[in-house]
């Protein structure tokens, strides 16, 4: 396999496995898989860290309480005094971004050909390895539209719908048009800005490890797999924050 082939695998989704419905087969790529890996990381992790949480808090809540007075202040400063009413969607986005878009960096399990090699059992040639889900349009293209889907929400729920609407006219009624395409070309902006950044560093750092010996990739995944994919994530939500505060403010 020449080195395009074997990039082309490696940033190509699989399927893992089927699900059958009603005689239909529904496929199941590895995309989902690790994203659904990644919600329960993040579940399990709420649902330890806050519990028995303390009045005089220990170092665990410390960390809990920094992480959420950052989205909260984020979400007040983005947005402005109707802040706080988006701070849960803001900090959701934001941790399950970061996760996914470092994930790759504790890719410290060999994938399913290592396994079927080992043991000759054929299912576990499809466990997938793990690689940034964000490296998938279509799940960028997914958070896009439900964060457009929440601009829109926030402008009904404190303007009310009259209101909203009076927005695409102000300050005046020649840039309704421009008002319009702003729904339609802002979540193809978030989609193509995430999915291009995530996918170019994930090519680059397959391109490394194909190409150099196994130890001078560390250095460089701490730039392109945690820094990168950390600062795409807070971008997102930046933009998605603006957004928010065009329409209630």
């Amino acid at each position: 396999m020449n080195l395009g082939e074997k990039l082309t695998e490696s940033v190509s989704s699989k399927v893992v496995f089927n699900i059958n419905i009603f005689g239909h087969n529904i496929p199941i790529s590895d995309t989902i898989v690790v994203m659904w890996f990644i919600m329960l990381i993040i579940i399990i992790a709420a649902i330890l860290l806050t519990k028995n949480l303390k009045t005089i808090p220990d170092k665990k809540q410390n960390i809990i309480e920094s992480i959420v007075e950052f989205v909260n202040n984020t979400a007040k400063n983005s947005i402005g005094h109707h802040g706080l009413h988006f701070a849960p969607y803001i900090g959701t986005i934001l941790l399950f971004l970061a996760v996914s878009n470092i994930i790759s960096i504790f890719n410290i399990f060999p994938g399913g050909e290592f396994w079927y090699h080992l043991t000759g059992v054929d299912f576990l040639r499809n466990i997938p390895t793990i690689k940034p889900p964000t490296k998938n349009i279509n799940l960028n293209a997914v958070m896009a539209i439900m964060s457009i889907i929440m601009v829109m929400y926030a402008g009904i729920r404190f303007k009310g719908f009259k209101g909203w609407l009076k927005t695409f006219i102000e300050p005046m009624p020649v840039i309704l048009p421009f008002k319009i395409l702003d729904y339609f070309i802002r979540p193809v902006s978030l989609t193509l800005r995430l999915f291009g950044n995530i996918l170019a560093a994930f090519m680059i750092m397959e391109l490394i490890y194909i190409a150099v010996p196994a130890f001078v990739p560390a250095a460089f995944s701490i730039y392109f797999d945690l820094f990168d994919g950390l600062l795409q994530a807070y971008i997102f939500v930046f933009l998605t924050s603006i957004y928010i505060a065009e329409v209630v403010e």
